[in-house]
């Protein structure tokens, strides 16, 4: 039997620095940043890496049966572009998001075409200027990594694993059956 909660510890790594350097944007930049837990204006119905999915899984998995039910419930119906984990503008695995969730309204530098930008939501950081280099997350870099985490996490897995190697939706990871 697959051991999960293993293979996930680079996943979980990954996250805590994220989380980390999360932490820190916000202790400089807290004023500027409107974006928080019951901010949902721009909580999609999104894909994630099998990694992720699993990771997602795993915490249903440690939920009352009574809870995990209810978190499953609309993901076998999802309706449209709208997330899946969203209960009145709330998400019901807040602290399992996935990464995409964990960063997005902070300052990501990304390379498009060949230039780089920077990007963050439009109501976050008026007034704000510039940042310091600390206060910008690399999101090629991020990406790169959490693709470079997942391929690994693949390769671990047995020929008898019935997971996609490719990505999932949302409602499809939170209907995955998880054992430990």
């Amino acid at each position: 039997m697959v051991n999960y909660v293993e293979m996930l510890h680079n996943y979980r790594n990954l996250v805590a620095k994220v989380d980390e350097l999360c932490r820190k944007i916000r202790s400089e930049y807290g004023d500027y940043i409107t974006c928080r837990e019951g901010c949902s204006g721009c909580c999609r119905h999104i894909s994630l890496f099998p990694v992720e999915a699993v990771a997602l899984a795993a915490a249903l998995h440690d939920l009352s049966p009574e809870m995990s039910a209810r978190i499953r419930k609309p993901a076998a119906s999802p309706s449209g572009e709208a997330c899946p984990l969203l209960n009145n503008g709330r998400c019901l695995l807040y602290e399992y998001r996935p990464i995409i969730c964990r960063t997005h309204g902070f300052p990501l530098l990304a390379c498009r075409e060949g230039e780089k930008s920077l990007d963050f939501c439009p109501n976050n950081f008026k007034g704000v200027a510039s940042f310091t280099a600390t206060a910008v997350l690399n999101l090629d870099l991020l990406n790169t990594t959490l693709a470079s985490i997942n391929a690994v996490f693949v390769a671990s897995l047995d020929e008898f694993t019935l997971l996609p190697k490719d990505r999932l939706s949302l409602a499809d990871a939170l209907l995955l059956e998880f054992h430990s």
